[in-house]
This record gives C-alpha cells, structure tokens and sequence, in this order.
C-alpha cells in the first residue's frame, strides 16, 4: 500500500528527533563523566549496550546480546571486542556448543556492576528533581514506545 505523503515539517532544532539525539548525547555526556569520577574512565556509554543484557544474565552469546540490545551481530561484535580490550568482559567457550562462545563478565565487570547502579540511580534522581517525577515517568513511558517504533 503506497504511503500517503504528510505535510511537510520544518527541520529545526526543535525537531523530535534532534532533541532524542541531543537528550542521548547529553546523557552519555554525564555517564562518561560520573563513570571517570568513579575510576572507570575507559568505559564509554556505548559499552552499556553490551554490558546491561549481561548485568541481567551473564555468558550470553554474541547474537542474544546483540537482540537484547537491538544492534547488529557485527556492532555487537565491535563492541564486545572494546570490553575486552579494557578488562570487562571475556569470552569464554559455550559450554554447550564448543564452535560458539559465550561473553562473561570479568572481576572488573562486576565491579564496575556496583558503579552503574549508582550512576544511573544518581542520574534517575537529577531527572526527578529537575522535571518532576510525573513528567520523568512519563519521559520514560515516551522512550519505550519511540524504541518500539
């Protein structure tokens, strides 16, 4: 079914999409920072795509991580491999399928674990107070549904 064109809407910087990436960047921002001042200065806000599905349930492979974070096997993969490279993860072989490998959580991982709880609790609070919880709640509501777009 062909779609129907919509009027056009000015491209400004008050466009949805320009202030999601912008909220996004400004949100790594201050993980990033918080994360330096807390010790893990290599840790980039990227790695949290691999690391949350594995805070959930470590020794996943590549390909669950990578659905659990709605990326691509190969992005996945890029990412994995910059975990590595500064001690949170590791690869292990599968234990059920010895061709595969499962991704775990180093000792530095799981410190690090503590960290982004209190982080991203800190950063969920500074939210609250400056929008109010209703509207914080409802931010959060909002996303989930711009994700299940």
């Amino acid at each position: 079914m062909p779609r129907t064109k919509s009027p056009a809407t000015p491209i400004t910087t008050q466009n949805v999409g320009f202030l999601l990436a912008k909220a996004s960047q400004r949100v790594n921002e201050l993980l990033v920072e918080r994360f330096a001042a807390e010790g893990f200065q290599d840790v980039r806000a990227s790695h949290g795509s691999v690391l949350v599905p594995l805070f959930e349930r470590d020794g996943r492979r590549v390909g669950e991580l990578a659905g659990a974070s709605r990326l691509s096997k190969q992005a996945m993969t890029g990412l994995v491999a910059q975990c590595e490279a500064v001690g949170l993860v590791e690869r292990r072989p599968d234990p059920i399928d010895g061709r595969a490998f499962t991704i775990e959580l180093t000792a530095r991982g799981r410190a690090f674990r503590s960290v982004a709880e209190h982080v991203l609790a800190e950063l969920d609070a500074d939210l609250a107070r400056h929008l109010g919880t209703e509207t914080r709640d409802a931010l959060t509501r909002a996303l989930k549904g711009v994700i299940d777009l």
